[in-house]
């Protein structure tokens, strides 16, 4: 597989971590989330993310500033919409990566506590409720959330 590249020029860096910037505010993420079932006013979004105007503009216009959504004037409202469909694209890339690594840390968990259990019963140990072998040792110990 080819290793993509970053590219070396400095201004195209600099908008780059613009972008990444913006999105790492999870607001952020709900706003464009629901602006892609279609155009909304910020009345709307108001009232779909259940948050105050001025939050859901503050937010709005950092996604504007980047280029991610477009604004209309509608009489005494404003209109906004995805003016940068690749946005989701690139979500969905960083979400199934996410969902990969959750994945590989659930397996990693899954084998470690396979091998305790087999060191268990080595050893002749019994696990009670609510134990789990302990990291290294093949005993048990208690575990709380």
């Amino acid at each position: 597989m080819k290793q993509p590249t970053i590219p070396a020029n400095g201004k195209m860096i600099e908008a780059v971590a613009r972008r990444f910037k913006a999105l790492g505010e999870p607001q952020r993420l709900r706003i464009l989330q629901t602006l892609g079932t279609g155009e909304k006013t910020v009345g709307h979004l108001v009232t779909l993310l259940g948050a105050s105007q001025p939050n859901v503009s503050r937010h709005l216009r950092a996604l504007f500033d980047i280029g991610l959504v477009a604004r209309r004037r509608n009489g005494t409202s404003v209109t906004y919409s995805i003016s940068d469909p690749m946005v989701f694209r690139l979500c969905e890339l960083v979400c199934n990566n996410v969902v990969e690594q959750a994945r590989a840390g659930m397996a990693e968990i899954a084998r470690s506590q396979e091998s305790g259990v087999r060191s268990q019963k080595r050893e002749g140990g019994r696990l009670k409720t609510g134990e789990r072998p302990a990291e290294g040792t093949g005993r048990s110990a208690r575990f709380s959330f």
